[in-house]
């Protein structure tokens, strides 16, 4: 199946029978009219539907290698800057419909098992055979539109419990039974976005530092779909709510959160990648240049992000009529030099593509890892800058029933702004809301905060970086030698 539809991505998420738990009850239904999922489902069936667009098609799909089916381009491995192009542009299209509010929409995860596949080769040094299931894996894929959660993270007490516990009592995740069919994994797993809204997870947790056990190794990778027997997910609690007007970002772009249990889950030996080789689950992950090529995608969601932020900051100095106020020009001039500083990161990533040994390019490493260092400082600024300038304007916002209602008159008359009616002027204020106060925009701040690791893990990632860069230090040695004749 080539790439698929929105219709078809509802249908299949629908017939999940994966038990799912959510404020203490197991759902029943379909997930697509569950408040906790319908506006995600909504805006990713709208995004999916993009690729079989007559006048978008072009630039979000490619012909599979297999069969010349049109696939999607997030899951192309670039030769090329060109390619490196395309996959900009059709990602771009992509987090223009989701002004980048989806950390884990789907070309997030289609980038990362691109960047898997593209080192595939380091594990015939274990087994070829995993090699070749971690191929096949990217090709199936790739060829049936896959949406993928992904599990890394688990439980602080599974990490103690696994320095602690003896292998047969620890509770981190690990390989408990080898059988005739795969490998029975028991383990849970924080923080795997949209779990309850994908087809399949890709689980690869870093190792328990714990003392090697070949039998029953914590240190594997695979993947399998997300309602195999034995799997089970937890949900936070939703932000969500029906009305756009009240709610216009929870409403659309609510990614639920989820906690996954493996209890005894039986995964098939052609789907798993590695298992008991702790060196080799550091060399793939480093191998495949995962924060690189992922790095792109994020790039030009920080971009769209941005861009709707400082639309933001810009209407809401418009109706309070503060443009030629000093303090606003120098806020609003922050944020642009932000975005125009992750513009031309893009840029030089793309021009400073580089080969990555295997047939294929990255994107040039420093300017991502430079974007990375700085969103997670310019997010939360921008959001305070919207806090500030809004000030208690954010705070006295009615709802939408209030606008029907019979204090509609005098709301009218007395909630409008210089260049808007009082409903339009309202509703930017309860964007501001959601954005500043509410409990979604809390959550995209924090994301944005530690969305690739923390600020030491990010910084450590550049500095790595450029170590080998000799060119600014034999700069000045040459200046000092000159200097010293």
């Amino acid at each position: 199946m080539p790439a698929k539809t929105g219709t078809q991505y509802c249908e299949r998420i629908n017939a999940q029978t994966v038990p799912c738990w959510y404020k203490g009850e197991l759902l029943n239904g379909k997930r697509s009219e569950h408040i906790a999922f319908s506006g995600l489902m909504k805006t990713q069936k709208f995004m999916y539907d993009m690729q079989s667009d007559p006048q978008l098609a072009e630039r979000l799909t490619y012909a599979s290698p297999s069969d010349g089916k049109p696939v999607g381009m997030s899951f192309l491995p670039p030769a090329s800057s060109d390619d490196l192009r395309k996959r900009r542009e059709a990602m771009t299209l992509w987090a223009q419909v989701h002004h980048g509010f989806l950390g884990r929409s789907p070309d997030y995860m289609n980038t990362a098992i691109m960047a898997f596949y593209t080192a595939a080769d380091l594990l015939n040094e274990l087994s070829p055979k995993y090699a070749e299931n971690l191929r096949n894996y990217y090709a199936y894929c790739r060829d049936h539109d896959i949406t993928l959660s992904h599990a890394f993270i688990q439980p602080h007490a599974s990490k103690i419990s696994g320095q602690l516990d003896a292998t047969e009592d620890a509770i981190a995740a690990k390989v408990v039974e080898r059988t005739k069919e795969g490998l029975i994994i028991n383990g849970a797993f924080m923080m795997a976005t949209q779990a309850a809204t994908s087809d399949e997870i890709f689980v690869y947790p870093s190792p328990s530092p714990a003392p090697f056990d070949d039998e029953n190794p914590f240190a594997f990778s695979f993947a399998v779909p997300n309602d195999l027997p034995g799997i089970t997910l937890i949900c936070r609690d939703t932000y969500a709510a029906s009305s756009d007007y009240n709610y216009p970002l929870s409403s659309k772009y609510e990614e639920m959160d989820n906690i996954v249990i493996f209890d005894h889950v039986l995964v098939p030996h052609e789907r798993i990648f590695f298992a008991g080789d702790e060196q080799m689950s550091s060399a793939l992950f480093s191998g495949s240049n995962f924060h690189v090529h992922a790095g792109h995608q994020v790039l030009c969601r920080y971009i769209a992000k941005t861009e709707f932020v400082l639309g933001t900051i810009q209407l809401l100095t418009d109706t309070l009529d503060l443009k030629s106020e000093a303090h606003v020009v120098e806020k609003t001039a922050r944020a642009l030099a932000g975005l125009e500083s992750l513009k031309a990161l893009a840029i030089a990533a793309e021009a400073g593509a580089v080969p990555d040994g295997r047939g294929y390019v990255l994107p040039a490493p420093k300017p991502l890892m430079a974007a990375n260092l700085l969103y997670p400082k310019l997010y939360p600024e921008m959001i305070e800058i919207l806090q500030l300038l809004s000030s208690s304007g954010m705070i006295m916002v009615p709802q939408e029933e209030d606008f029907q209602s019979g204090a509609a008159e005098s709301l009218n008359i007395y909630l409008r702004g210089t260049d808007m009616s009082s409903p339009e002027r309202n509703a930017l204020f309860r964007l501001i809301w959601e954005l500043g106060a509410g409990s979604f925009g809390g959550r995209q701040t924090q994301f944005e905060r530690f969305f690739f690791g923390n600020a030491i893990t990010v910084s450590n990632r550049l500095y790595t970086a450029s170590a080998q860069d000799q060119s600014q230090r034999e700069l000045v040695r040459q200046f000092l030698a000159y200097s010293t004749k």
